[in-house]
């Protein structure tokens, strides 16, 4: 449907980035301009950039109304994106301007079409190396000759940009004119595929066949860790490229890209294009535009990537599911599972939700005949699936302050001996996670948060891990003054490493944990190495449990089964045992068997039960029961509200106010539970105070809530977020 043109002095209605109540009127410039087009307008005395949503309501002095100053060199926004935007912004309860900026968060997108000046290896070496010189070519080095701008080249180096510009004299970097964005290279569709086993076979066809339908469709698609999931979906992407169609796989975490273009790139001859924190601004804008104008195949990204201005968007991948990384926790608040699911049926699409460990969302889905579901039971080649056992640590002989049992370091010993690479599992990052005055009690909290500190023994710092505050190791009590008095409480992945060192001095023991790292290129590599045998015992928390491969790796020891057991997360049961499965999936991928041992106190718990038996059906089964009968998600809808403050009084009297004030709610029988102070109440510096709502399944939620919460006025410091489906509780 060609789109509708608006002529010179006709009123648009713009919607623009800045935090507006509404649409503004502005007059079409000069050659008119379409409907979706992105322009720059006046506001005041600035201009900000927007998008022309539709006809303006002229029912003022079109005389004051001024013109829009100019058109964008990009592809205009299309109707199914637009519609996309407005249906997430109701579901979420969201402004339309800030899911805007989730649409346009590309640097430069009016700058004009043209050259610019970029710098890649040249073909010498300086005859004088410096530490500062090394650090620009290791730049290029690591980006396998990819070319980045002068500014970018000394950010990424940490030096000045001096020392690009005089090892361009010298030449060992080349500066050359280039467009400004350039297409990605094409994908082959027929370029690498491999032989597929009789179970992937049959899982790629039937994708393939509904990627060729062209309609809309969610499929389930769940196998067993190591059952060669990506190949299955990787089929479907090809058949979605040979349609002339676009595709888009999400990842949860970025330390898994690199490994995942890798294996793009030996399948379609090419590497796609990436979205995520990782890359530069430079590429980030080529991709926004690219993927616009159609010359963007394929997309791997983070969660945001959902929000590109496809041109023809036929197939979304949502690889690990269940992640909760695709929940967005700040600023708009939504989901990339669920949102991918709204983007498609829009675009007449497909989804492919790939886990091992589905969510129970999807599970309930397929159940209800939502969404279709393909098995993949068995793993690739000649890897079985690990044995899995428990270790009572009851009956284990374990001194006060260790937390490997015998028995564990037995096996670790026994793996070493053989070669092979032992991974000990502790979801907790830092070396402890209290800090104890031995003298007072007192517990070292955060200045600004209602949270403990965690020393991170390698950093030599104590750091929050709500609000990302750090400070020295102090050697007195902040409270009582007694000096070396302080005492780490707990363990965390730093003093299980330091545990290792002593239980195996011979052992060569790498610890992954993403705050250990300066950069996720730096993460990236390490894995690479470890993956290659540059370690005997890996220490790691959950980033190792989100698809790496570690060929080597036969045994899996999970320090505390019992960690995520506690607590009042309707999830808790479902996510340890997402998290322990996928965690055991890491062993025996290659020829050598594997074996997963799960320490714990409680080896009688109906989760540690549905871990050791492998029985998945009955796990969901009976956890799905247990959710029905309490009404809560995916069998009834909530809703978190959390109100912050400075002022800890105004926050209290607001929530107390809205209690009983919920006659929006109860006319749709929805509870409100609170108010009561947050499990964390207090956060960089601001009082937080929580209520719940709940709702049954078929209750329209969003308009209750949006009536409620329009009633109160805001003042001062006063602020409100609604969480639709929330994922956490803190």
């Amino acid at each position: 449907m060609t789109p509708e043109h608006f002529e010179q002095g006709q009123l648009v209605a713009v919607l623009t980035t800045q935090p507006l109540d509404r649409l503004l009127d502005y007059k079409a410039p000069e050659g008119g301009v379409w409907l979706g087009a992105y322009v720059e307008v006046p506001l005041g005395p600035r201009k900000v950039m927007g998008v022309v949503w539709g006809p303006g309501k002229g029912d003022y002095d079109h005389s004051k109304i001024r013109s829009v100053i100019r058109t964008l060199d990009v592809a205009p926004m299309r109707q199914e994106m637009r519609s996309f935007l407005s249906k997430a912004a109701d579901y979420t309860l969201t402004p339309m301007p800030a899911m805007l900026r989730l649409a346009t968060r590309a640097p430069g997108l009016g700058d004009p079409p043209g050259k610019r000046l970029v710098y890649r290896l040249g073909p010498s070496r300086p005859d004088r190396m410096t530490a500062a010189r090394e650090k620009v070519l290791a730049v290029f080095e690591e980006y396998g000759g990819l070319s980045f701008t002068l500014g970018e080249v000394a950010e990424m180096a940490g030096v000045g940009t001096s020392v690009v510009k005089g090892l361009v004299k010298l030449g060992a970097v080349a500066e050359e004119e280039a467009p400004r964005d350039t297409p990605y290279p094409p994908l082959d569709p027929d370029h690498g595929g491999k032989d597929l086993t009789p179970d992937q076979a049959k899982g790629a066809m039937v994708l393939r066949e509904a990627v060729r339908s062209g309609t809309y469709g969610t499929t389930l698609l769940r196998g067993v860790t190591g059952s060669g999931k990506t190949e299955v979906y990787l089929e479907a992407v090809a058949e979605c490229l040979r349609m002339g169609r676009q595709a888009l796989v999400l990842l949860p975490e970025i330390a898994l890209s690199g490994e995942f273009i890798d294996r793009v790139e030996a399948r379609f001859g090419m590497r796609p294009a990436e979205w995520h924190s990782g890359v530069t601004s430079t590429e980030r804008r080529r991709c926004w535009r690219m993927v616009g104008q159609g010359d963007a195949q394929l997309v791997v990204g983070a969660r945001s990537a959902l929000f590109l201005p496809f041109r023809d968007l036929g197939l979304v991948v949502v690889d690990e599911e269940h992640d909760t990384s695709y929940k967005q926790e700040d600023g708009v608040l939504y989901n990339a599972r669920d949102m991918t699911v709204l983007r498609a049926s829009l675009n007449g699409a497909q989804v492919v939700l790939a886990s091992a460990t589905p969510s129970l969302e999807s599970w309930a889905n397929v159940e209800a005949g939502k969404y279709a579901r393909l098995d993949l039971t068995s793993r690739f080649g000649a890897a079985v699936m690990p044995k899995m056992r428990a270790i009572d640590m009851r009956a284990e002989d374990l001194p006060g302050g260790q937390w490997v049992s015998p028995t564990l370091a037995n096996g670790v010993r026994d793996r070493i001996a053989k070669g092979e690479q032992a991974l000990l599992f502790i979801n907790r990052r830092g070396y402890a996670p209290v800090t104890l005055c031995r003298a007072c009690g007192h517990q070292i909290g955060c200045d600004h948060c209602d949270a403990r500190m965690v020393e991170h023994r390698f950093l030599k710092r104590l750091m929050c891990h709500q609000c990302g505050e750090t400070k020295p190791m102090p050697t007195v009590c902040p409270h009582c003054e007694a000096e070396d008095r302080l005492s780490p409480v707990g363990p965390g992945v730093e003093r299980l490493a330091e545990e290792a060192a002593v239980l195996f001095p011979e052992a060569r023991i790498a610890v992954l944990s993403s705050d250990l790292y300066g950069s996720a290129r730096a993460l990236k590599a390490h894995i690479a190495e470890i993956a290659e045998g540059a370690a005997d015992v890996i220490i790691g928390t959950q980033l190792v449990a989100k698809g790496h491969n570690f060929p080597k790796l036969t045994l899996v020891g999970v320090i505390d089964a019992d960690l995520g057991l506690q607590g009042s997360d309707l999830r808790a049961a479902e996510r340890t045992f997402q998290l322990m499965r996928q965690v055991a999936g890491r062993a025996g991928r290659a020829e050598a068997p594997g074996e997963a041992v799960l320490q714990t106190f409680q080896p009688e718990h109906p989760v540690i039960r549905a871990i050791l038996a492998g029985d998945e059906e009955a796990f969901w089964n009976a956890e799905a029961g247990e959710r029905r009968a309490a009404g809560v998600p995916p069998y009834g809808r909530m809703a978190g509200i959390v109100l912050s403050s400075t002022n800890s009084q105004e926050v209290f009297d607001l929530g107390a106010a809205m209690a009983r004030q919920d006659g929006p709610l109860r006319r749709i029988g929805a509870q409100v539970y609170g108010p009561a102070p947050a499990p964390i109440a207090r956060v960089r510096g601001r009082h937080r105070v929580r209520l719940l709502v709940k709702a049954e399944k078929s209750a329209p939620l969003q308009a209750a809530l949006a009536e409620w919460v329009g009633q109160f006025r805001l003042r001062g410091e006063l602020r409100i977020q609604v969480d639709i489906d929330p994922q956490s509780f803190y």
